[in-house]
């Protein structure tokens, strides 16, 4: 696109600059030039960003002056000659280079429309007709991941997914802030949410293994079309704050699978402590000990089975019953009933979400 845009602006301006013009990339390769057997030649020794501050710098007898949108310049203007004059025609060339590759971009560019459809920086009446002026399949099957940096080291998590991803007409890469970069993916219909998980999985373990970089990743749903993808974006972002309050060991959380987590985190705060109240009226939560509330996390762990629990926690059978009983004097609940156990489980569910306090999406 950029080659095709440079070459026409370049063979528009030829006429108006008495000298050979042209663009290269950050390989130093002349991507459009007024001198059309140039194009391909790349200067030798020419490092891009290699000017005090940006400035206008000379190589091999011409002027070069670099620009572009990220912090490393991704293209240079370059002049015939060393003298001012080329010098001035640079610093031109260069700003106006720079404004029509933005506004191009924002126009035209598919990863750009994306970004602003998952992010509600477009009209839903704008967003079919923007996609058809793109080319854009509407009818594909996509889903967005939000993947975000824990912590990490020198190496770009972004570039790394972008390698990750290469198919730039399916795939979209995108950095919402410092810490938060999007894919979204082209995917077929009927995906099962475990294939996805996998998907998720190669890129944690790329990351963490390779790089030394950790992430955690939500998954939102498959959706159809391109008016959905806010939703999916949403969702990416919903599993990944119910992770950080109720999976806070998981490094991948599916929006498909946050089962009651989901609905808890979606009540009002005034409701979850009134539920609180109700559930614990003989006695509060927090009079139960960490040893107490370890043996009740077993004691769901292993489907309410005593036997079971006692021999993982190496404790005597009638120590658990003990256990237990202390536990329905405190609250009136007696977890060995199923309809009991299944309100203490959500009341320490809801107890978790209040003291977490998460953001809301």
């Amino acid at each position: 696109m950029s080659n095709r845009l440079f070459q026409r602006i370049v063979h528009q301006m030829r006429e108006s600059v008495d000298r050979v013009i042209g663009v290269v990339d950050d390989t130093a390769t002349v991507i459009a030039c007024s001198d059309l057997t140039r194009i391909g030649e790349t200067f030798e020794y020419l490092l891009l960003g290699s000017g005090d501050s940006g400035d206008v710098f000379v190589r091999d007898s011409y002027s070069f002056k670099s620009f572009g949108t990220l912090q490393k310049p991704e293209f240079a203007i370059f002049v015939e000659g060393s003298d001012d004059v080329a010098g001035q025609f640079c610093n031109v060339l260069a700003i106006s280079f720079a404004s029509i590759k933005q506004y191009y971009d924002e126009k035209y560019d598919r990863s750009n429309f994306i970004k602003n459809v998952i992010l509600d920086n477009i009209l839903p009446g704008d967003i079919y007709i923007k996609a058809r002026e793109l080319h854009f399949n509407i009818d594909a099957s996509r889903v967005a991941l939000l993947i975000r940096i824990v912590s990490a080291n020198d190496i770009s998590a972004f570039e790394v997914i972008q390698n990750l991803f290469p198919d730039k007409q399916k795939d979209f890469v995108f950095n919402i802030n410092e810490s938060d970069i999007v894919l979204v993916k082209e995917i077929k219909a009927g995906i099962d949410s475990r294939d996805l998980e996998k998907l998720a999985r190669s890129i944690v373990d790329t990351l963490g293994s390779e790089f030394y970089t950790k992430v955690v990743i939500g998954i939102g749903t498959a959706v159809i079309g391109v008016k959905d993808l806010a939703k999916s974006f949403k969702e990416s972002q919903v599993a990944l704050e119910v992770g950080k309050v109720f999976d806070t060991e998981k490094s991948i959380v599916s929006y498909d699978n946050l089962g009651i987590a989901r609905l808890i985190y979606q009540l009002p705060t005034t409701l979850c402590d009134m539920f609180l109240r109700e559930v614990f009226r003989k006695g509060s939560i927090e009079s139960l000990d960490h040893e107490t509330l370890f043996t009740i996390q077993k004691f769901f762990e292993n489907n309410l089975n005593v036997s079971e629990t006692s021999r993982k926690l190496f404790v005597h059978r009638n120590t658990l019953v003990y256990r237990l009983e202390k536990i329905r004097k405190l609250t009136g609940l007696d977890l060995r009933e199923f309809d009991h156990a299944i309100i203490f489980k959500v009341a320490l569910m809801v107890k978790k979400y209040l003291n977490a306090n998460p953001v809301k999406y």
